[in-house]
């Protein structure tokens, strides 16, 4: 199929438009991979594990490779699917395709919340020694915040791949600039205002790469895999991406490089320069690097691309529920109302709904004015429900491989290891939640989390299925007398 038919079969007023070309779809994609938990929740990731983050960072990068290898193959082999909804519907069932779309949902409003709490802990910086914002001023900042997220997300597809991309931009030259002077620092031996000299060594000389022992190896796990939340961003602009065979699968493979890069690297340089007992779990390990070094003005430099990351991952939070709720709409999983677009081809009440929800986590910071406990706690929610998504992903790969053996065999972007791959994949999950549980702080919101699943299942018995029953019925209705009609 090429790709002018692609674009063809999304040019109806009321499908969504192939508007993100490569070069948005490669930045977009990296943007996703550099969010929050990597620019502020690995301070505390840090203060857990300790070096051994490193080791982390690869393990879960080699599990998203496989996920992301599973996620295109299966998108690539019926480019009708727009989201994961259409494909958890057709290989698993409608009650899968409800639960990953509204699940899927939840998470970003989830992950919005939790980029709230981080702006107004960014924000903090610029406030004199020993100030915090009032409740009140907290709540303000949220606002302005979703509100200006919605307003960029209104206009077309096309500007909200734009400003991705240059958000994504920022992030990359920033991580590459930090590279960059920290290595600088470590080869000159620099030596911060209170005696430490860049090292190499301060890797592995204050404990060993296992300082906290096997207990905070593991404890680091659960903020370390909300730094991944994004990576499957690509699964919701399934619709939107032109000539996604070749696009696609470019964007996957690099995964590994990205995260070796601007995960791995990134973080050794922090650590070399930073001895890792003496980062803040409070503060983003990225600017703590430059007022370590007594460098203010890149430190407040560094500050400003954090909070332009923050802001880029909202956006793209908004973005990819708003297109989840339009396939649930159409879908008739979700109010009808949903299911329109605006004259832009963007589903403008989607995006209303959304901002409203996360305009709600404002509140919030009334009950939760200490943002690193806020950030936790939605980021615990948040990593509960994205991993019941990826796990759910991976099955989706299984069925496709029991249903569909000749697409697969046709397919030129295989995933490798297979079905093998999935049960490793979907074991890492399961060891995921596993790990959840051993933290006071993440135990709790795994406590709270099967709250939604009867939420799901008492909307989707009691609201979904009668209403799928009624249009069915309709559906039948309209087509018998349209057979009257012609005899």
């Amino acid at each position: 199929m090429t790709s002018s038919r692609h674009d063809d079969v999304h040019s109806s007023p009321h499908e969504l438009q192939r508007k993100l070309s490569n070069r948005h779809l490669q930045l977009i994609a990296i943007g996703g991979a550099i969010g929050t938990g990597l620019f502020m929740g690995s301070g505390k990731t840090i203060a857990l594990a300790g070096p051994s983050i490193l080791f982390i960072y690869m393990i879960i990068g080699l599990m998203f490779f496989f996920l992301m290898r599973a996620l295109g193959e299966i998108l690539l082999s019926n480019l009708h699917y727009k989201s994961f909804i259409d494909m958890a519907h057709e290989l698993i069932g409608p009650g899968a395709g409800y639960y990953i779309g509204w699940s899927y949902w939840l998470g970003w409003i989830l992950v919005g919340i939790a980029d709230l709490a981080a702006i107004i802990n960014y924000l903090g910086f610029w406030l004199p020694p020993d100030t915090t914002f009032t409740p009140m001023g907290q709540a303000l900042i949220s606002v302005g915040c979703v509100l200006f997220v919605l307003g960029l997300n209104l206009l077309t597809v096309k500007l909200f791949g734009e400003i991705e991309f240059w958000f994504a931009l920022i992030k990359i030259l920033a991580i590459l600039g930090l590279i960059g002077i920290g290595g600088y620092m470590v080869f000159n031996q620099f030596a911060a205002p209170d005696g430490t000299t860049a090292s190499f060594q301060h890797v592995w000389s204050h404990g060993g790469m296992f300082p906290q022992g096997g207990n905070g190896f593991l404890a680091g796990f659960q903020i370390a895999l909300f730094a991944f939340v994004g990576v499957e961003l690509l699964g919701t602009m399934a619709a939107e991406t032109k000539d996604p065979e070749k696009n696609l699968p470019k964007a996957v493979n690099a995964i590994p490089t990205r995260i070796i890069l601007f995960y791995v690297l990134s973080l050794f340089v922090v650590m070399s320069v930073t001895p890792w007992n003496q980062i803040p779990a409070d503060r983003s390990p990225f600017v703590s690097l430059f007022l370590h070094a007594g460098i203010p003005t890149s430190a407040i430099i560094m500050n400003l691309v954090v909070l332009s990351s923050v802001m880029s991952s909202m956006n793209s939070g908004v973005f990819s529920t708003s297109r989840m709720l339009f396939g649930l709409a159409r879908g008739r999983q979700a109010p009808q109302a949903l299911a329109t677009l605006s004259k832009r081809a963007v589903p403008a009440k989607g995006l209303l709904f959304s901002c409203l929800f996360i305009m709600a986590g404002a509140a919030l910071q009334y009950f939760v004015p200490n943002t690193v406990e806020a950030f936790t706690l939605a980021s615990s929610l948040c990593v509960i429900l994205f991993i019941s998504i990826w796990g759910i992903i991976m099955v989706c790969y299984l069925r496709y491989r029991k249903l569909q053996p000749q697409l697969h065999a046709a397919s030129r972007f295989k995933m490798p290891g297979g079905v093998l791959m999935s049960y490793v994949v979907l074991a890492f999950l399961l060891f995921a939640l596993v790990i959840l549980s051993l933290e006071p702080d993440t135990l709790k919101a795994l406590l709270v989390s099967p709250l939604w699943l009867v939420i799901l299942t008492v909307t989707y018995y009691g609201l979904y299925k009668p209403r799928l029953r009624k249009y069915q019925q309709y559906a039948q209705t309209e087509q018998y007398a349209k057979s009257e009609t012609l005899r």
